[in-house]
């Protein structure tokens, strides 16, 4: 049996596209994005060509980093967003639209987390952690869904997950529950509306290093964290780039329901 090279077609196939990761004229729809890691990718998926519209629960925050993308040469919008509640959502989806016509991608990036006991944790914050970080990437993403089904050509979803959601850690029962459910999520997202040729994928990153957690990291706890990652380092928000672009660019064209963990080996590393 002869196997072809890496890119290339076998004699009368379609020719191969060769990879690229562009968002030239592609509108894309950021949750959480007023700082942390939505923000980073609002601004990495502007660079790469998006229009992008910025989502956070206080509009002058997102306008904070439209700013930043807009001095930069971007387009971007600024959208006040509850994810957790179905009429903000909609209203969301509607806003890219009536600005840039339709959405094609949308990155469900929004989370919260808390640290503390399973036996004390109270139930407004398991229910605060579940709404966002669950029932959010479920309504943004019917929403985005049904509004890409409606025009027929198809999109791409990213919820953004955690290796958290493959294993676990102590005191963050909540935020590992949900992150679990949302790759089982993405993956009925992917089997049920591939047939509107819209694509479902989990980005999971592990532990990148972030202004709130870079004092723990250099503590003697952090250090030993870092030491049970099998590249012994800390993620940079730079290494999710590369994942995040071909997720929601046509380089991943036949890709759909996966989950692509960014974790420097951590998911594998031994018991």
């Amino acid at each position: 049996m002869s196997v072809e090279p890496f890119g290339v077609q076998a004699s009368g196939a379609q020719a191969s596209r060769g990879f690229q990761a562009s968002l030239d004229g592609r509108t894309v729809l950021v949750t959480g994005a007023s700082r942390g890691l939505g923000a980073h990718f609002a601004q990495v998926l502007a660079a790469s060509g998006a229009r992008v519209a910025v989502a956070a629960r206080k509009r002058a925050d997102s306008e904070a980093v439209c700013e930043t993308i807009r001095a930069t040469g971007g387009s971007a919008l600024a959208i006040a967003l509850d994810v957790a509640d179905r009429a903000s959502a909609r209203a969301a989806v509607a806003a890219v639209a009536a600005e840039w016509g339709r959405l094609d991608v949308l990155v469900n990036n929004a989370g919260i987390t808390a640290t503390m006991p399973l036996l004390d944790q109270d139930e407004a914050s398991w229910d605060a952690i579940m709404d966002t970080n669950l029932k959010g990437a479920f309504l943004m993403g019917q929403a985005a869904a049904r509004a890409m089904a409606a025009d027929g050509k198809g999109g791409a979803i990213v919820n953004v997950a955690s290796i958290l959601g493959f294993r676990v850690a102590g005191q963050v029962a909540a935020y590992s529950a949900s992150k679990a459910a949302l790759v089982q999520l993405t993956r009925s997202m992917a089997l049920e509306w591939a047939r509107h040729q819209i694509r479902a994928n989990a980005l999971c990153p592990g532990y990148v290093e972030t202004d709130i957690n870079r004092d723990f990291f250099a503590s003697e706890a952090g250090q030993a964290l870092i030491r049970r990652i099998p590249t012994r380092r800390l993620g940079q928000l730079a290494d999710l780039d590369g994942p995040l672009l071909f997720l929601c660019s046509d380089a991943s064209a036949y890709v759909t329901g996966a989950s692509v963990a960014v974790d420097g080996g951590h998911l594998v590393s031994s018991l």
